[in-house]
């Protein structure tokens, strides 16, 4: 695989530094049970990196004290840490909001049968992959088959109650361009989403996000493979919005990968580029039990133009409407 920091490092991105933190993100390690071309992390069913009981006692304990009020939990697949029930539960315990990024897929494998359920016992809000409402494009981009079995995941979690006008138990899926293009519009293709899903499937769902594709890992070596990379970042820096740079997600969120070291994004997990805290250039969560981290620096390159192009991309999808 080709390492694209190299080719990142030399950034005019603008410095940035943190405000008060809101949400913490941990990557409860790389197993996936999907190969996904557009993944950032390289996750997969090989991957052997898996979050510890320890650790994950730890995110409980900086949950309590640090006053963030979002748990959001990603991979590879989340739920395949054997842990991953016990950390839900006790983040809901304390009254947090738990975000589970879901693909969908997991739902359907052996021994997650009651996993849907889990979730909606526990007032989980999932935020489930299907970068394309066609099958053709979702089977190129994430593997044969999986197209039909996220339908069927849907369909189970509307069963339960997600996706209903309430809110009361959130549904969100996520869009992928299928390339090095930038996300369309993420309100308009939200209607286009819920008419087509809604008219052939009968699924519902609350909102889409879109985001970009980060070149990083996978998706980024694949770029320079093809001979693409150099004009995927001309892209991301020429559609450039300083505007988004107030909302963008690492100011105000903690990533913490599988060992418990600490990063302001989940893309500068993946690139190796960790939090500086006081001098040290390399923290782990413990270090930051009784710290505050706002107004510290972030730590940028030229990956960020992709958070902030266009409409902008975060884990929430877009940063400002269609109509700004």
């Amino acid at each position: 695989m080709h390492a694209t920091l190299p080719l990142l490092r030399d950034s005019t991105f603008p410095a940035l530094a943190r405000t008060r933190l809101t949400t913490v993100q941990v990557n409860l390690g790389y197993r996936c049970n999907q190969t996904c071309l557009h993944c950032h992390v390289n996750a997969g069913p090989d991957r052997t990196e898996i979050m510890s009981a320890e650790t994950v006692d730890t995110v409980l304990e900086y949950l309590r004290v640090s006053g963030a009020q979002t748990l959001d939990l990603t991979g590879g697949a989340p739920e395949l840490n054997e842990h991953f029930r016990r950390l839900v539960r006790g983040a809901r315990a304390m009254g947090r909001h738990v975000i589970d990024r879901c693909n969908l897929t997991i739902l359907l494998e052996p021994g997650q049968e009651d996993l849907a359920g889990f979730l909606a016992d526990e007032g989980v809000e999932i935020t489930a992959s299907l970068p394309c409402y066609t099958e053709e494009l979702v089977d190129r981009q994430r593997g044969k088959g999986v197209y039909e079995k996220s339908i069927t995941a849907i369909r189970r979690l509307n069963a339960l109650g997600y996706g209903d006008a309430d809110g009361r138990l959130m549904l969100n899926l996520v869009y992928n361009p299928q390339g090095p293009t930038l996300p369309p519009a993420q309100e308009k293709l939200e209607a286009d989403y819920k008419r087509i899903l809604g008219e052939t499937f009968g699924i519902r769902f609350n909102r889409l996000f879109t985001i970009a594709n980060m070149p990083i890992q996978r998706f980024g070596s694949t770029l320079v493979s093809k001979g693409q990379f150099a004009g995927y970042m001309k892209l991301l820096q020429d559609s450039y919005r300083p505007e988004n740079l107030d909302g963008v997600m690492c100011r105000s969120l903690v990533s913490v990968d599988w060992q418990g070291y600490v990063y302001d994004c989940d893309f500068n997990q993946m690139l190796g580029l960790p939090m500086a805290v006081a001098g040290k250039p390399r923290v782990r969560l413990a270090e930051l039990l009784n710290r505050d981290v706002a107004g510290n620096p972030i730590a940028v390159a030229d990956h960020c133009f992709g958070c902030t192009a266009g409409q902008g991309s975060s884990c929430g999808g877009s940063l400002v409407s269609d109509g700004s």
